[in-house]
């Protein structure tokens, strides 16, 4: 599950992106609306917690482009603003959800944990994808091969890897796709070197090693 904070105060944003990925979630920032849409348009994001004040572009603009391109995103408003009309008109605009500020952080959590419960429930096809003889849970996240009768047991970053690639549905990724998507310090190392030797550890547990092909100046995909 990965989280796009939304916040121009860098003390919360800072405090919340710590908090989120002590709970296992995978996290990034941005500071502005315009941030926020770019990091929309190049990363697989599932849920925003969005400012309602930000600087740039206000978050009720972001939040109407998100709805406008019907992107496949759950929002959650944060905002000063507590009277009931400033939360109705968050929500018409297409928020999944509003908090007031200052909020106590287990609400926030439990307003997530709920997001996620919808998701699940609302489409449950897309909880498990399919590639060849490739099968991800991403409920349990959990990969298999034979179609579904051998678990192959993957660390995070195979997992993200072949998620991402999975989700391309045979499209290719490129090497600063998955980086953005799957590392969370995209200063860590050298990208290629770090995605050409998770691919390789993917390519050995994987019986088929043909499975993920790569071609340069393309990417990699799964055949």
């Amino acid at each position: 599950m990965r989280i796009l904070i939304v916040e121009d105060d860098r003390e919360l944003a800072a405090a919340l992106d710590d908090a989120l990925r002590y709970e296992g979630y995978a996290t990034s920032l941005a500071a502005t609306g315009t941030e926020a849409l770019q990091a929309l348009a190049e990363q697989n994001i599932d849920i925003v917690l969005l400012d309602r004040d930000l600087p740039v572009l206000s978050g009720d603009a972001v939040m109407a482009t998100i709805a406008a391109n019907r992107i496949p995103v759950a929002v959650i408003m944060l905002t000063a603003a507590a009277d009931v009309s400033d939360r109705v008109s968050g929500l018409d605009l297409g928020a999944d959800d509003y908090l007031t500020k200052p909020f106590a952080y287990p609400e926030l959590l439990a307003r997530i944990r709920a997001l996620q419960r919808r998701a699940g429930t609302s489409n449950t096809t897309a909880a498990v994808l399919s590639r060849g003889d490739i099968t991800i849970d991403t409920t349990r996240r959990l990969v298999f091969q034979d179609h579904g009768r051998t678990l192959v047991k993957l660390t995070p970053k195979e997992y993200g890897v072949l998620l991402e690639l999975m989700r391309a549905d045979g499209g290719y990724v490129n090497v600063p796709e998955l980086y953005a998507a799957v590392w969370d310090d995209p200063t860590a190392a050298e990208p290629a070197d770090v995605i050409k030797t998770t691919v390789y550890s993917l390519r050995r547990k994987i019986a088929d090693r043909n499975a993920i092909v790569s071609t340069r100046g393309e990417g990699y995909r799964l055949q």
